[in-house]
């Protein structure tokens, strides 16, 4: 059977560098396909040394997205190693600065960076306006549901297609034979779409009055930079509490009213994706949401563990001390060989470049090909994300998860006359609904963090930190700390080793490093590799349906690789720490 090589380079939609190389057989059928990040890592060198109570504003600048998350995992893993129990008013803004980034980047992610996979634009040019109406006003109370509504909608999209360019609109692929939305639900889509870009300038102040600014909010090891006293002017006060209950309000009504049934709307078209892009059937979630500030890892709302084998009647319990990275297929060395794991606290950060000079065809994807290295545990791959999380929640009992999850399968099996089960959540489809659940759900559970935090202030607990071990010379010789959160885009870790006051040892695990693995020792793809392997193709100079699966995973190469680099020169001189000059090289020097 004859064979092709298809490369898509750069994924886009997406934060960073992402290549896909994809082999095809005579039917564009896909057999095998390698995923390849093209910058390369190098935060874990520019922080040894420094201070650990200075990590967070390092790391948080891996990615302009996920700011808060790199934050809350590294001062996490400070107050691991040194012992640090933070106040419950610094567990509630925690856990609401988290849900408002899981709420606001899920709800960017679908409409902005996945949607158009799905949605045709230009389709919506002939739909009836009337017809959209109707259909606004069967599936939610949401406001924006006239027919005039619409029309005026239409006439924004006409005006940009008259212009001849297409600017937010651009290189998509319009009238793909798989786009199969009716004209309706595209103009539907497309003005949701469109107000999704105006709300996520209100959500934001969230981040603004606990953090001070947005993106790359302020933090602090031991707590939250915020004062609370409800009577100052520049603390938080009663005014900025009552504004942060009304953002809440307004974001719970935007996932439940435009959101979620968005989501309905266009599901059942593309249920074919119900039985695509299956990926490693292993699932792994850290945990989140500490209930308990003084047992943080015990009181998690989502549930540390693991979903083997798609087998969703037991969750199998995780140890941080079982993941090593392996890099046999990755363009770093170790210093006992590449075909050894290590252990974060043992991790080791050594460029190696091997690849082919750019402008190459293909990668040599028999040796190594990509400058993400293959996390594993107990050398098994795995996949996070939000259907880690969903189905750890459902296998756990998780009731209102339960409930969620039988929803939506009730409501697609009404729409398609057939029952769909719990199976069709491992695919693509699977991804994308299982990210609009956990929204759903972690939007409402924000009340309750809200509600403790209010009942906290009124009896009089104005504490926002512990700095009882903030100064060095209250610190162990040596200390190694795990900081945890659950991304939106899944398991975040950071791992330190502090000595004498510095950081000796730096080591983040990213989301996307798990999802975007290259080969391991063992030959074993990642999760991006192994979803689109038997994935069939209308048209390969077209390749939407890669775009489809990938973008379900919703990638952040930036958080798995930091440096950038271009064309074979040196590029910058970075005084990385005391006594250490960190060169950046472009990838093929």
């Amino acid at each position: 059977m004859a064979t092709q090589r298809l490369v898509v380079d750069p994924i886009t939609r997406i934060e960073g560098h992402l290549r896909i190389e994809a082999t095809l057989d005579d039917d564009n059928v896909i057999t095998d396909a390698y995923s390849s990040g093209t910058m390369v890592r190098g935060l874990e060198i520019i922080l040894k040394g420094r201070d650990p109570r200075d990590a967070w504003a390092f790391t948080q600048r891996a990615c302009g997205v996920c700011t808060t998350v790199h934050a809350f995992a590294s001062i996490r893993a400070v107050e691991d190693a040194l012992d640090i129990i933070i106040p419950p008013n610094a567990n509630y803004i925690r856990n609401l600065m988290i849900a408002q980034q899981y709420i606001h980047d899920h709800v960017m992610h679908f409409y902005h960076l996945h949607a158009l996979d799905w949605v045709d634009v230009t389709a919506a040019l002939s739909a009836d306006t009337a017809a959209t109406a109707e259909i606004q006003q069967s599936i939610s109370p949401w406001p924006n549901a006239s027919a005039g509504y619409f029309a005026g909608i239409q006439s924004q999209v006409q005006a940009i297609v008259d212009s001849g360019q297409l600017n937010l609109f651009a290189n998509g692929y319009w009238g793909h034979p798989a786009m199969k939305l009716s004209p309706e639900v595209n103009l539907l889509a497309t003005a949701h779409y469109l107000e999704a870009l105006d709300w996520q300038k209100d959500v934001v102040k969230l981040h603004t009055i606990f953090g001070g600014k947005n993106p790359h909010p302020n933090f602090l090891v031991g707590g939250v930079p915020v004062p609370i006293d409800p009577n100052s002017v520049t603390g938080l006060n009663a005014e900025r509490l009552t504004l942060i209950g009304q953002l809440i309000d307004n974001m719970v009504t935007f996932v439940d009213q435009v959101y979620i049934p968005d989501v309905l709307a266009i599901a059942p078209t593309y249920l074919d994706y119900a039985g695509l892009g299956e990926g490693l059937g292993n699932f792994l979630s850290y945990g989140e949401f500490p209930l308990d500030n003084e047992d943080p890892d015990g009181s998690l709302w989502i549930p540390r563990g693991m979903i083997l084998g798609q087998d969703i009647s037991t969750v199998h319990e995780f140890d941080p001390g079982d993941v090593e990275e392996f890099i046999a297929h990755s363009w770093y060395k170790y210093e006992d060989g590449k075909d050894k794991g290590l252990h974060p606290y043992k991790g080791e950060t050594e460029l190696n470049y091997t690849g082919p000079k750019p402008p190459y065809e293909h990668l040599n994807v028999e040796e190594d090909y990509s400058w993400l290295k293959a996390p594993r545990v107990n050398e098994m791959p795995m996949e996070v994300g939000p259907l880690a999380r969903v189905l750890v929640l459902f296998a756990s009992g998780h009731e209102p998860t339960v409930n969620a999850v039988q929803g939506v399968l009730n409501a697609l099996s009404e729409a398609v006359g057939e029952e769909i089960g719990p199976s069709a959540l491992f695919s693509t489809l699977g991804r994308t609904a299982a990210r609009a659940i956990e929204t759903q759900l972690i939007a409402h559970e924000m009340k309750n963090w809200y509600d403790g935090l209010i009942a906290n202030i009124g009896s009089g607990d104005l504490q926002n930190a512990n700095v009882d071990k903030w100064e060095p010379h209250t610190w162990p010789g040596h200390a190694e700390g795990f900081g945890y959160t659950e991304a939106p885009r899944g398991a975040l870790g950071h791992w330190i080793v502090i000595d004498g006051g510095e950081i000796e040892n730096y080591q983040l695990v990213v989301p996307t490093t798990w999802n975007a693995s290259p080969r391991d020792h063992n030959d074993q793809p990642g999760a991006y590799e192994m979803s689109l392997v038997g994935t069939k193709l209308a048209h390969p100079e077209k390749p939407l349906e890669i775009l489809r699966t990938i973008h379900s995973f919703d990638p952040c190469m930036a958080c798995a690789i930091h440096l950038v680099d271009a064309t074979g020169q040196e590029i910058n001189e970075v005084d990385a720490s005391p006594g250490l000059i960190c060169k950046v090289y472009p990838s093929g020097s």
